[in-house]
């Protein structure tokens, strides 16, 4: 890719492409952008000093790395594993240099009630969150050794059942106003900005529902039938082929991807050939859509 090519990706800064510069590239020869994190400048123009995603905030530049570990941000919405229930707390793997912390004092107890937690909210913590458990969370603030601190005070966020956990690098994963999505197939997807994406069969939960006692903590997988575990296998097969040819994930490409791949068998989606044909047909479609 031409200097021209660089310079016109970086104007369109509501772009789904991606671009991957290496030690010493130009970034920009444009001198109303601010240097960010991983840039420098010589002689007026922005070079990247690593390699990574060129990621623009209005006209600050940085260089994120394409293959790290997550960074949080406070209010960013997470997918996340329990590694540990320690002493009012739980250990989350969220793919970051340390595991995040769920306090006790940070989720919601059974039946929506609101009150101080004692000691025998504290014995029952493994009838919350045990080993292994999946959830969704949002970064509330940062420790002082570098931990994030999450929670889970939303009915959105919880313990999650019924689907597949897809990993990608964080890197790809645009901030957008909502990263809980239902597809028009039937499928609920989170898209977590540490890079770990929940597909799951969507199963509506209403507000009186969500008041039971045993709503947010329950382990039962809800009953899938055969085809909703093919579509959910294929979205999730989906979200892969973007990652492999390093397209930024969102609901939209999300979709585009899927009904350009339905013509082919879930297993074959990730051929090198067949999730290129996929992707640069969803591509297609979003610049197409955009010029509209």
């Amino acid at each position: 890719m031409d200097q021209d090519d660089i310079e016109m990706e970086i104007d369109g800064e509501d772009s789904l492409d991606i671009h991957v510069v290496t030690p010493g590239e130009v970034v920009t020869r444009d001198s109303a952008f601010m240097r960010g994190h991983g840039t420098y400048t010589e002689d007026e123009t922005l070079v990247a000093s690593l390699a990574g995603v060129v990621d623009r905030v209005n006209k600050l530049i940085s260089i994120k790395p394409l293959r790290t570990r997550y960074n949080g941000e406070i209010g960013d919405v997470v997918v996340g594993r329990i590694t540990e229930v320690a002493q009012k707390r739980w250990k989350v793997d969220m793919n970051a240099r340390q595991d995040g912390v769920l306090l006790l004092s940070s989720v919601n107890l059974p039946g929506g009630v609101q009150r101080r937690k004692n000691e025998s909210d504290e014995l029952q913590m493994r009838t919350f969150f045990a080993e292994g458990d999946m959830l969704s969370a949002e970064v509330q603030a940062f420790f002082q050794d570098g931990a994030a601190s999450l929670h889970t005070r939303s009915i959105k966020y919880g313990k999650l059942r019924n689907g597949s956990l897809v990993t990608v690098p964080s890197a790809l994963i645009k901030r957008t106003k909502s990263h809980f999505v239902t597809l028009p197939c039937g499928v609920d997807v989170i898209l977590g900005l540490n890079g770990y994406i929940w597909v799951a069969k969507h199963v509506p939960i209403s507000p009186e529902q969500a008041n039971q006692p045993d709503a947010l903590y329950h382990n039962d997988n809800e009953p899938i039938a055969d085809q909703e575990r093919e579509i959910i296998a294929r979205v999730s097969n989906t979200i892969l082929a973007l990652a492999k040819h390093n397209n930024f994930i969102n609901d939209t490409m999300i979709v585009y991807a899927y009904e350009a791949g339905s013509s082919h068998r879930v297993k074959d989606i990730l051929k090198p050939d067949i999730s290129q044909e996929i992707v640069q047909t969803a591509r297609a479609q979003f610049q197409e859509a955009q010029q509209h």
